[in-house]
């Protein structure tokens, strides 16, 4: 019984972190600002409008979509900048294609040297993650190594492949981080031209 009620809590807390705004919220709402905040924020307008009508509308309260949407257009410009580009990039943000077509270029140019930088640092920890695996196999195998009463040719075998694979990798890693420090370089220089663009 107390199993059943914690799931019930649970599903119950999940279904509303999906819910994007709570029944007081679609009650007080200024669907102008809700807008400029989406905008802002670069969510999919389509999208983001809908959840906000199947939010208000478990709540009684109908939204307005012609104030939101010119909010929407309010706060996209706050979202679409070369900067936060670069930010939502380096982050690993999404990109739903929301700019309007002269901010799009300098957002896009942004988000694409930040999500290169990510892209790398991604691949990184991939590789970091690999060599740990490695070397925890070979202990394990230097551990049979040293218990076993047989031949330990074929571990030993085993455990030399895996320490070269350690290297490659380790190579591999090095020239990752040759590649990020280059894409840091060009994160500077590209901050540092926006911002006194301004």
């Amino acid at each position: 019984m107390k199993l059943r009620f914690a799931v019930i809590i649970a599903l119950g807390a999940l279904a509303s972190s999906c819910q994007t705004m709570s029944k007081e919220e679609c009650a007080v709402a200024d669907w102008r600002v809700i807008g400029v905040q989406d905008g802002a924020a670069g969510y999919a307008p389509q999208d983001r409008f809908a959840r906000h009508v199947k939010a208000c509308t478990k709540a009684g309260v109908a939204a307005d979509q012609t104030l939101w949407y010119q909010g929407y257009q309010q706060g996209l410009p706050r979202y679409c900048t070369p900067l936060n580009g670069l930010s939502v990039g380096s982050q690993g943000g999404s990109y739903a294609n929301v700019c309007p077509v002269d901010l799009d270029p300098g957002f896009r140019e942004g988000y694409d040297l930040g999500r290169l930088y990510h892209d790398k640092k991604r691949e990184i920890s991939s590789l970091e993650y690999r060599i740990t695996s490695l070397e925890q196999a070979i202990r394990t195998d230097e551990d049979l190594v040293r218990n076993s009463k047989t031949d330990t040719r074929e571990i030993q075998r085993r455990i030399d492949s895996n320490r070269w694979q350690i290297r490659d990798l380790e190579r591999e890693i090095g020239r990752l981080q040759s590649d990020v420090s280059r894409i840091e370089a060009d994160m500077d220089d590209f901050r540092y031209s926006h911002s006194t663009q301004g």
